[in-house]
């Protein structure tokens, strides 16, 4: 296992290395690696150069931004490697304000773009055409949406620690007009977000044609003489909420650019084409028209800056960016997804899940649920259930269908090629949620909730991201604007749901908006084979699915009743039947810490499966902060031979939970190589086996610990570590 080599040995970079400013402060001299203890790290904002520049720092990351004689960032440091991330001055952020792109900061004149010198940076000069700077303020870390931990999540703090600063930019022939470019860095995280306010204190409205809310010139990551087809980025995490059409990182990414530098002429590739300068900005729009006394507020981006090209390191310091910025993803609770909104099946659904420990009902599709339906009669019905079931302990939601359908001429998305709806949609044809239709539907979600007191919503097809051409919908003027009205209106309504503690299941990447949890990764139909393959199948999503996800943002699934056909072959029903099948799921599930739609019409069906399923339940509840953490993945499952995960958190005292499967028809017996390093343990370690004896293990020089393992066909075994 790849460790963080610059903590690890030390490395401490003196003032005035790499012909930085003599008033850097000197790194600590045998620092921690963040990824254990992240205490040592806190974020700061401080002033250099005789007032001159503004730092951002943490002992993690650096961007120092020259104020004098304008704004610009002018160093951004890697300090986990010592290495430089920024190669060129650019903009802090570009703006088109009615039909002119207008630069926000910056400084000209470098000499080369390859690389910056200090030297070279106080001879440059102001951008005469730029909006420039006028004042900055620093601050504490403000709450974006209102949140407060409820339950089944980790305890962290909210807003997240660290630090602020805006600065203001004018111009004096744009009186009234300030571009506010705002920066938060984290403690503990190499981690900084970043996003610009146009605020119109003049006499008129404004048109923010579009933007460009940052733009790096970074060192290329991969030099080449001739262009190739796919280049190697550089080792840093962009991301950004405005999100959507994807269930992952790179699918639901629409804001990140890397593109060419033509002014950086002495680069390595003949044609120019290295990607090398990062662009966040909207594939379309906004156009949106600032009334004077109002203002505009740009997506976030977040830029973590990774210390490391190991995977395994790269996505425990991902998920941990999402435990600190959206710690609603940390919240698990186990839940079944009811097929049937009889309230007879519903109320035996409820004492079934009361009896057996599931904190959860979501009503499924095909229930017959409809969160339309404004009857009020409807609406006492629905609220009847939740009451039901809250009086014994558990949370009641359903399930809605937003996009992916279609309603009408009138109100479906406009195809701009032809002026009418269809043949271009991400689901082919998709209603307008700034159409009549879009926004009386987000009404009466919200008038659901509200009376009926549900407590989740299951929200598929959620917004994906159309364009529409419509002049006449209420919620866009036109094309431009569409796109940016109907992100605004989906990621308000899920702030909204937030708010009110409404759990939210959406399977496109809106975490940074409100959603707590997305598909692991599957494909539907594949529910529909035989019961064995899917147990495989599902145990390659779960390991494949939490990478770049803690193991509570993802859902898996269980097709207790037939589900995309497959027949008798393919369900666990009649449950006492497959009791083998039903514990595979329980126990790879519960012991991924990934939670499934366990989708039919009851829970158990005799004493027996109500004794096998509280049995995994139990053992989850048990280990569930450690089967909650992060995964350091071992063997990938391919049915050939054993497989195996280690979940890891140093801050637990059981710092470790190793879980291996054997998916053959012979027992393994083998010696294995338990990697402790990130469980927080460097030369001993006690493990137990199931709930046996704790015995001590010693640990090689990388935190290995090295223990004999019997598991028996088809079947697993799992150890405690302390």
């Amino acid at each position: 296992m790849k460790k963080n080599i610059g903590p690890i040995l030390g490395i401490a970079l003196a003032a005035g290395a790499f012909g930085l400013p003599a008033c850097r402060t000197k790194a600590p001299a045998a620092a921690a690696d963040w990824l254990l203890n992240s205490a040592s790290y806190p974020a700061r904002v401080e002033t250099w150069s005789a007032g001159r520049d503004v730092v951002l720092t943490n002992g993690l990351i650096e961007r120092r931004i020259r104020i004098s004689p304008d704004a610009a960032t002018v160093e951004y440091r890697n300090l986990m490697t010592g290495e430089a991330i920024l190669r060129a001055v650019r903009p802090e952020a570009v703006v088109e304000l009615d039909g002119r792109r207008i630069p926000v900061g910056g400084l000209l004149g470098q000499p080369d773009q390859a690389y910056l010198l200090e030297s070279w940076v106080e001879a440059m000069t102001v951008d005469p055409s730029a909006f420039h700077y006028l004042r900055h303020r620093t601050g504490e870390i403000e709450p974006r949406l209102s949140y407060v931990r409820k339950q089944w999540g980790e305890d962290r703090p909210w807003p997240p620690k660290g630090k602020t600063l805006a600065i203001d930019f004018g111009r004096e022939d744009r009186p009234g007009i300030v571009i506010s470019i705002h920066y938060e860095i984290y403690d503990g995280l190499p981690l900084l977000a970043k996003w610009v306010t146009v605020r119109n204190d003049g006499p008129r409205p404004i048109q923010l044609d579009t933007f460009v809310s940052e733009t790096l010139a970074v060192v290329e990551s991969e030099t080449t003489v001739n262009s190739v087809d796919s280049w190697d980025r550089p080792n840093i995490h962009i991301e950004s909420d405005y999100a959507y059409l994807g269930s992952s990182l790179k699918s639901a990414n629409h804001t990140a650019f890397w593109i060419a530098d033509p002014a950086f002429t002495t680069q390595v590739n003949y044609e120019l084409k290295t990607p090398c300068v990062l662009e966040c900005r909207p594939p379309l729009g906004p156009d949106a028209e600032i009334a004077p006394g109002s203002a505009f507020d740009t997506f976030r981006t977040y830029e973590l800056v990774y210390d490391s090209a190991d995977r395994e390191r790269k996505g425990l310091a991902l998920r941990g960016m999402y435990r600190t910025i959206v710690p609603w993803v940390t919240e698990n609770p186990i839940f079944f997804h009811l097929k049937s909104i009889d309230p007879a099946v519903v109320r035996v659904v409820v004492d079934q899940c009361a009896a057996v420990g599931f904190e959860m009902i979501i009503l499924s599709f095909g229930s017959g649920l409809d969160m339309e339906n404004s009857d009020p009669a409807y609406l006492d019905r629905m609220k009847a259930l939740a009451d039901y079931a809250h009086a014994k302990g558990i949370r009641l939601g359903g399930y809605s269908l937003l996009a992916s359908r279609r309603i009408g001429d009138a109100e479906d998305v406009v195809n701009p090629a032809t002026g009418k709806p269809g043949g271009f949609a991400a689901f082919g044809n998709s209603p307008c949620l700034g159409s009549r239709w879009g926004l009386a539907y987000f009404q009466k979600l919200r008038t659901f909730f509200e009376w009926t007191g549900f407590d989740i919503l299951e929200h598929d097809g959620s917004y994906p991201g159309d364009v529409c051409a419509s002049t006449s919908h209420p919620g866009h003027r036109g094309l431009n604007d569409s796109q940016w009205a109907q992100w605004r209106l989906i990621t308000d309504f899920y702030r909204w749901c937030r708010e009110r503690d409404i759990y939210l299941n959406v399977p496109d990447w809106y975490f940074l908006s409100g959603a707590t949890k997305t598909a692991v990764g599957y494909r539907e139909v594949n529910w529909s084979l035989p019961r064995d393959r899917q147990i495989i199948l599902g145990r390659q999503n779960l390991f494949d699915g939490t990478w770049e996800k803690t193991p509570s943002m993802g859902w898996t699934f269980v097709p207790l009743v037939q589900y995309q056909g497959g027949g008798a072959d393919a369900t666990l029903e009649p449950l006492a039947k497959h009791l083998d099948a039903y514990e595979a799921h329980l126990v790879q599930n519960f012991g991924f810490g990934v939670q499934a739609c366990y989708r039919g019409t009851r829970l158990y069906d005799s004493e027996a499966t109500k004794a096998l399923v509280v049995k995994w339940v139990d053992w989850y509840k048990k280990y569930r902060d450690i089967l909650n953490s992060d995964l350091i993945h071992l063997r990938r499952p391919d049915g050939r031979h054993w497989d195996a995960i280690l979940h890891v958190n140093p801050a637990l005292s059981a710092k470790g939970f190793f879980l291996v499967f054997n998916p053959t028809d012979q027992g393994i017996n083998e010696v294995l190589s338990l990697p402790l390093y990130y469980a927080g343990l460097s030369d001993t370690a006690r493990i137990r086996e199931g709930d046996g004896q704790a015995r001590t293990f010693p640990l090689d020089r990388d935190g290995k610990a090295t223990l004999l393992v019997k598991v028996p066909a088809r079947g697993f075994v799992w150890f405690v570590v302390e």
